[in-house]
């Protein structure tokens, strides 16, 4: 899995919501379609930037196409996010120390 393409599908809003539903449960294309005020080929290209970034998939069933979260997808990105938080709270957390320790020598 690609980090880029990842935080490229999640910065959309729409397709996060997107991601939300799915959640939920699997949904059709046009079930996906219902609280958006977007035609379907905008949500069709939607779909199809977060399926290039393999957080979900199509699969025909019918004249329907279903769509589901792939398990797993996001566990690298959130991985990275949970390192980059470490960092940053310990680099606060010495900072916030520091500062005290300044703040005593006063």
């Amino acid at each position: 899995m690609n980090l880029d393409h990842t935080f490229a599908a999640l910065a959309d809003p729409t397709r996060r919501a997107i991601l939300a539903r799915l959640a939920l449960g699997d949904a059709t294309v046009g079930e996906l379609c219902e609280p958006f005020e977007i035609s379907g080929p905008a949500i069709s290209r939607h779909l199809k930037v977060l399926e290039e970034a393999a957080l979900i998939t199509r699969e025909r069933e019918g004249q329907h196409r279903r769509c589901r979260l792939v398990p797993g997808a996001m566990a690298q990105a959130a991985e990275w996010i949970r390192e980059h938080q470490r960092f940053w709270n310990a680099s606060l957390d010495r900072l916030a120390e520091h500062l005290k320790k300044k703040d005593e020598e006063k």
